[in-house]
């Protein structure tokens, strides 16, 4: 880097940290200020600031591993999410909206009662704070660190490759740096603060991206699109440039003629996994986490369908082809580099002309920061309200809980840190980070639609998904039988990673079910207090309806058939685009058609969703 590139980037930290303490003011009022922005957030900074969320500085570095070593197609492991994330905009974001909490681990003690409810609420809030919260945090320090390395940031200030710096590790000072950096911003403002500068932060990575792509491809070695279309595939013994791994012959016998490529980069197990099963089996099928963070932040329940769908759109649609076609020029100019996810950053050394090499960095430092930010903020935002707040200091002040919530975003931090330093493989954390968060989804989903869910069936289904997952991803290759008799050896360390997520999943509901029917259901009052407060569709509350009077706001029948539509608008108009880069016309003009019949269902369904027995009164007062 020259001196204009370090100018522009310090600028650009300075500027952030800035407005970061300018806007501590207005988070130091409550802890809604801090945590849920005061409940004011307008649908457009808080479905960008979702948005910038997911782009982290570790997406880049992981897409161009992924693609490096199992094609375009194995991108499903990330895309698979789009159905929940389309699911949330039309079944979940109101219903989010109206429950009115500050951490989705607020919600046990609305939807369930008594002792196993607070046991839930304190369990899911350590959970998601601390081991899984900071493996996510360890995931993008250590992306931040491959950049900073790939970048020659040492090299460039007079220390050489391997040699320590200032008598220590050049990865443990680059970690304490970044975490510095983001540790003020994030402590400092709140989450105010984190999603105004995620709305610079977002576009500012997005036009990142889009000027590695261009400038990759254009390069003489790539061709430009024609020629990243036939050089990646001549430089992979495998199909790179498919969407999917399987085949399409209409003259074949069997399924309509659909068969899986004999040259897929994944496997079939995997495919079917991400597609069929990750979406709704993740501890995030409703929604949760930082997202739901976001949607208790805006302004009311319209505004929270809005931001779904823009974040949505910006997610899939709009971010998905830079990051990919960046990860195929990779392909052709690196075809023997060794940890493909340093590729991004060695694109970015090699074609970026001193200034725009600044430019670009420092879009991969907003990157970083927006997502790092959020996930310290999240996590203090559990164990201030749902542990501190809720279990050791029921009486604290504002005040009070302002001042923890940013000590918790220091310990945070540093744990995360620690992570960082022990980890090597982006890739590796974000399967990890799916893997010990699968199984509980389908308890999370039944628990806003079916009374019978209690608190013991999702505690369950939450401890057996995570210990699973941590048991099959991280455990010994095989555990043997022969102290109880059997000579036999257990497989435990599953290598597929579809055949991982399938495993969790039916360990786990085989024991939550078993669980939920041994244990008594939540009382009555507990069960008419939440559905006059959220009052959910479908024909899981009966009861309750008949009890209270009240008929459901929106109707579940109707949700999810706008959330199909939807899934073809959102994965079309994502294929269109990318197969009319990759010079596939045809393809791009019947995904497009795609697209366009699912915004047909949704323009005829526009309006507000309410249920057919809803009186004329409620449906002029606009609770759709």
């Amino acid at each position: 880097m020259q001196t204009i590139d370090w100018i522009i980037v310090i600028a650009y930290m300075l500027g952030a940290l800035g407005l970061g303490a300018y806007l501590s003011r207005r988070a130091s009022g409550s802890i809604e200020d801090f945590f849920v922005s005061g409940r004011s957030l307008p649908w457009w900074l808080a479905g960008t600031s979702m948005a910038a969320t997911t782009f982290s500085i570790d997406t880049p570095l992981y897409v161009a591993g992924v693609v490096g070593s199992r094609g375009i197609a194995g991108n499903w492991e990330w895309w698979a999410f789009g159905t929940g994330h389309v699911v949330l905009i039309y079944v979940f974001a109101r219903l989010w909206r109206r429950s009115e909490i500050v951490t989705d681990a607020e919600l046990t003690e609305i939807r369930y009662g008594g002792r196993s409810a607070a046991i839930l609420r304190g369990v899911k809030a350590f959970l998601f704070a601390i081991p899984i919260n900071c493996i996510g945090i360890g995931l993008g320090m250590l992306a931040a660190v491959k950049v900073v390395g790939g970048l020659e940031i040492w090299q460039s200030v007079g220390f050489q490759e391997g040699q320590l710096v200032l008598g220590a590790d050049p990865k443990l000072l680059s970690i304490v740096g970044v975490s510095l950096l983001v540790l003020l911003y994030a402590g400092l403002s709140g989450l105010w603060g984190v999603v105004a500068t995620d709305f610079f932060q977002f576009f500012l990575a997005l036009f990142g991206a889009i000027v590695v792509a261009i400038f990759a491809i254009g390069s003489p070695q790539v061709g430009g699109l024609s020629g990243l279309v036939a050089k990646a595939q001549a430089f992979t013994d495998f199909d790179v440039l498919a969407f999917t791994p399987l085949t399409f012959d209409p003259g074949a016998t069997g399924w309509w003629g659909i068969g899986w490529s004999a040259f897929a980069g994944i496997s079939a197990t995997s495919f079917v996994a991400h597609v069929f099963i990750q979406w709704w089996t993740f501890r995030r099928s409703d929604g949760g986490g930082e997202f739901i963070q976001r949607l208790a932040a805006s302004r009311d329940e319209a505004s929270a369908e809005k931001a779904a769908w823009l974040f949505n759109i910006m997610h899939y649609v709009v971010r998905t082809w830079p990051w990919v076609l960046v990860a195929l020029a990779a392909v052709v100019l690196y075809p023997d580099m060794q940890d493909p996810e340093l590729a991004y950053p060695r694109l970015m050394l090699d074609f970026l002309p001193a200034g725009l090499l600044g430019v670009v960095v420092a879009s991969l430092v907003a990157a970083f920061m927006s997502t790092v930010s959020t996930q310290i903020n999240w996590g203090a935002s559990y164990l201030t309200n749902d542990i501190y707040c809720r279990f050791l200091r029921p009486d604290a002040t504002q005040a009070e809980l302002v001042a923890f919530g940013r000590m918790a975003s220091v310990l945070i931090t540093v744990l995360g840190a620690a992570a960082a330093f022990y980890a090597e493989s982006v890739q590796w954390i974000f399967q990890l980070v799916i893997a010990v968060g699968t199984g509980p989804g389908v308890v999370l989903i039944l628990r806003w639609f079916w009374w019978r869910v209690n608190a013991w069936a999702e505690l369950a289904a939450m401890a057996a998904g995570m210990a699973v997952g941590l048991l099959t991803s991280m455990g010994p290759a095989s555990i043997s039988l022969a102290g109880l008799g059997i000579p036999v050896e257990v497989p435990i360390l599953v290598a597929d990673f579809g055949f991982r997520l399938m495993m969790i999943t039916v360990i786990t509901t085989l024991i939550w079910v078993p669980v939920m029917y041994a244990t008594a259901p939540e009382t009555p009052e507990t069960l008419r207090r939440f559905y006059e407060m959220v009052r959910p569709g479908g024909p899981g509350w009966k009861t309750q309806r008949a009890e209270t009077g009240l008929t459901p706001i929106q109707s579940l029948q109707d949700s999810l058939i706008r959330a199909a539509a939807a899934v073809l608008v959102l994965y079309g108009l994502m294929f269109a685009i990318g197969a009319a880069l990759l010079l596939r016309p045809l393809l791009a003009a019947g995904l497009g058609a795609v697209a366009a019949a699912g915004g047909v269902v949704l323009y005829r369904r526009r309006g507000e969703q309410v249920t057919a027995g809803n009186p004329p009164s409620e449906r002029a007062s606009g609770q759709g």
